[in-house]
């Protein structure tokens, strides 16, 4: 939503807005109470007796006031500041940066490049585990009701993972419109149970007062170190209020974070924290072993509606978050970061609306999979916080360069501001690196496999075009050698694809064998923009060459998908006239063969030929009609 088009809505539109986005850019934070609590209370069983109620306040003060700083200050207040026309998220922030054309500006704007796909692999790793954390925390339920069920939690996790997946091919536009009510109901019961139960120790607020972290700090700074790595589940889910700007606008998204996602979060978690004072009362200062806070604050009678409740949040916000890695995935594609491929849009209203099938099928594999090597959330919460605080770093530092470089900042703001958000980044992301080899890996290993597949596709990308731009000639020589020869002109006209002046080989070849030529040539090229969404006014330029030919070239911003028929459309107002039926569109399928003498690792050059083989083809990638494309085949030697 654009910043000019946000300022003219009215009361009722902004809240409609508001409802909608706390169904989905609060469906992962809004999800953390269910075992952010019960897995820092339960890092304080090896205490003993020196747990007390002054402990437990520190804690529940570190919790809300991380909560004010990553949620309120750096999120909300400062990075979505940070917007590339109204959108955010790591490519939108990486496309601030401005290119220069220096040298030194150039290796400086690759290296952002490889930290802005490994945050991205970070947000795969990230789409993998919050799926299988939530829906497995939500089933969970069942075993504290009744011990005997807890054969069935795996199960029924499994189950339900399969179905969310499944349905994704039939789009969320018709069902996107009850995550925001679902929610609503959802945190305005995490408040109200959380009130109930601060009620009964309403002492417990004086948390509140920062000098009880200052204080916890200061006697066990080790232990709160340590602590840091399960309190961190509190504000995961954060990201996604930058990322996801676009959809809603940063307003709307601040109206639902004061209005009730914030105070339904922090009355539960308080209210969790009063039940472990009385727990603590009633043991003797030890935390129970089976000691859940969350559903502890669950009467008996309302446990099972709950459990359906709970699991109708996580798949919520199971589905916003796969719903972010599908749009990350389109702008990887669309900066040439990752093959194309094939995107199917579910919706004809909004664009944003869109599936990936074969993302989707490692998603749902990765899922199932990683339940399985986790089978409790406990075990799982180890493997959650590297992807999630090391992707706040990555922001963290992109933002930097933004501010210096595109704002102006002076170098000590920047300091003070980055260095600020960078030191909690760095304090969250060490403590979870301590659970590295309990399940911190895991992530890692995702994020790590991203990364390589991404930047192995970046780097052959660019050898192969170079290669393939040494092969072809200028189009004005081609031109040339087409009216010395007087090759016959048909009916008709042909699209070719290109990437600069020089002649498609494509067309080149099509010359070659067919000897002839038709009437009307157009030489197409799409260039990627740093805009999330290019005005139409700007999206399409026209120019005549010689002999019928015409070069059109069209941006696409970074959130949209190509469609060159539309395109071609749009070139009529600038005097170019064709006839849908009767134009062909010529594609290139470059098949690239690992035996070249290209400085590039021999496993990535086979890296990149089998991500070459299996992108999709230009027909589904543009849009293009498949009785009208003919394919030329150009083979690579990488």
């Amino acid at each position: 939503m654009s910043q000019s088009r946000a300022q003219h809505l009215s009361p009722k539109a902004y809240a409609a807005l508001a409802i909608g986005a706390i169904g989905v850019v609060f469906g992962d934070i809004g999800t953390s109470p269910l075992y952010a609590l019960k897995e820092s209370f339960a890092h304080l069983r090896q205490h003993g007796e020196s747990v007390d109620e002054v402990y437990i306040r520190g804690i529940l003060s570190i919790v809300f006031w991380l909560l004010v700083f990553v949620v309120n200050i750096k999120y909300i207040f400062v990075i979505t500041r940070a917007s590339n026309r109204g959108e955010g998220g790591t490519f939108a922030l990486l496309s601030l940066i401005p290119r220069g054309l220096s040298a030194q500006s150039r290796r400086s704007r690759f290296y952002f490049s490889m930290i802005a796909i490994f945050g991205a692999g970070l947000l795969f790793g990230d789409g993998v585990i919050t799926p299988s954390i939530s829906v497995l925390s939500a089933m969970e339920g069942l075993e504290y009701q009744n011990p005997a069920l807890k054969p069935a939690v795996i199960p029924l996790t499994l189950v339900i993972l399969i179905g969310l997946f499944y349905f994704q091919q039939f789009g969320t536009a018709k069902i996107a419109r009850f995550f925001g009510p679902v929610m609503c109901v959802w945190f305005s019961t995490l408040g109200v149970l959380g009130l109930i139960a601060i009620l009964e120790r309403p002492e417990v607020l004086r948390a509140l007062n920062p000098m009880y972290a200052i204080w916890l700090i200061q006697e066990h700074p080790i232990e709160v170190f340590l602590l840091l790595g399960s309190i961190v589940l509190c504000v995961t889910g954060a990201e996604a209020l930058y990322a996801d700007m676009g959809h809603f606008g940063i307003k709307p998204i601040r109206i639902g974070w004061y209005l009730l996602v914030g105070p339904g979060l922090v009355l539960n978690y308080f209210g969790q924290g009063a039940l472990l004072l009385n727990t603590l009362d009633a043991s003797g200062g030890t935390v129970p072993e089976d000691f859940h806070p969350f559903w502890k604050l669950v009467p008996d009678l309302l446990v099972y509606p709950m459990i359906a409740l709970a699991a109708a949040a996580t798949i919520i916000a199971s589905q916003a978050l796969i719903s972010g890695v599908f749009s990350l995935a389109r702008q990887a594609i669309r900066l040439s970061m990752l093959p194309r491929l094939e995107t199917i849009h579910t919706s004809g209203e909004q664009e944003g609306q869109i599936y990936i099938p074969s993302l989707n099928g490692i998603l749902l594999v990765s899922c199932l999979f990683t339940v399985l090597l986790f089978p409790s959330s406990s075990k799982l919460a180890a493997a959650y916080g590297i992807a999630v605080t090391l992707d706040m770093m990555i922001t963290t530092i992109i933002f930097a360069a933004v501010a210096r470089r595109f704002w102006r900042w002076r170098r000590r703001w920047v300091i003070l501001v980055a260095g600020s958000f960078l030191l909690v980044d760095a304090l969250l992301a060490g403590a979870n690196m301590l659970k590295f080899f309990s399940g911190g890996w895991f992530a890692l290993a995702i994020a790590v496999m991203a990364f390589v597949v991404m930047s192995t596709w970046v780097q052959g990308t660019y050898i192969v075009g170079r290669k393939l731009a040494e092969e072809t000639q200028s189009i004005h020589d081609f031109l040339a050698k087409l009216w010395t020869e007087a090759i016959p002109r048909v009916p008709g006209t042909a699209v070719f694809l290109t990437t600069n002046y020089n002649t498609p080989l494509a067309l080149k070849h099509f010359v070659e064998h067919a000897h002839v030529l038709h009437e009307r040539v157009v030489l197409m090229t799409i260039v990627s923009s740093n805009l999330p969404v290019v005005p139409a006014a700007r999206q399409v330029r026209v120019e005549w060459l010689p002999d019928g030919v015409w070069k059109i070239t069209a941006l696409c911003g970074f959130m949209e998908s190509p469609n060159i028929p539309r395109l071609l459309e749009r070139a009529r107002q600038y005097g170019f006239e064709f006839d849908p039926e009767q134009t062909t569109y010529f594609a290139r399928r470059t098949s690239v063969v690992p035996t070249g003498d290209a400085k590039m690792a021999g496993w990535r050059k086979r890296l990149y030929s089998m991500l070459a083989r299996n992108s999709a083809d230009a027909t589904r990638s543009f849009s293009l009609p498949p009785d009208r494309v003919v394919d030329f085949g150009a083979q690579v030697e990488l």
